[in-house]
């Protein structure tokens, strides 16, 4: 008998999530790498142009905290560097020799990953990242909280109808 109690969303989105990142830790380890998977999209960014914090930013669906915290990771593992940039205000950032080379590895990598993430939207059915991102669109128009408060207001306002009939 499964004794499990009907998961919400945060829990299944952090389990799913942990079953990416095994995945993807063991490909690392079979690829000999010592490489944290949340560097894959900051690599991404740089190697697709980004130059700045904000930069990698606006290129990816994370927050400038995130990002800053792994380009500092980065930076003390070696694969990207700061550099000044012209208006001084900002600094740039780079991938180093290093980096440089570790996302040449990664590239036929990266390449599978979404071959495996289409096999897997197809196994399922469904366009896994198409819901992803509306969903991600739909709580950046109205937030989480905002939407459990107007569940509850609503819940309250029928509990209440049904007290006085």
């Amino acid at each position: 008998m499964d004794t499990r109690q009907n998961p919400g969303l945060g829990e299944l989105l952090r389990y799913v999530s942990e079953l990416i990142e095994q995945g993807a830790d063991a490909q690392y380890r079979a690829l000999s790498l010592n490489y944290r998977a949340r560097y894959t999209p900051v690599l991404r960014a740089l190697r697709a142009g980004a130059q700045t914090v904000t930069d990698i930013t606006g290129r990816t669906r994370l927050t400038q905290g995130a990002i800053s915290q792994t380009v500092a990771l980065l930076e003390a593992d070696g694969l990207v560097s700061r550099h000044a940039l012209d208006d001084g205000r900002k600094s740039g950032i780079r991938l180093t020799t290093a980096g440089i080379a570790l996302v040449g590895r990664l590239e036929r990598h990266w390449t599978a990953t979404f071959a495996a993430i289409d096999r897997l939207e197809e196994d399922i059915g469904y366009p896994v990242r198409q819901v992803l991102v509306a969903m991600a669109e739909a709580l950046e128009r109205e937030d989480f909280s905002a939407r459990v408060m107007a569940a509850r207001t609503e819940l309250e306002e029928e509990n209440t109808h049904v007290d006085h009939t």
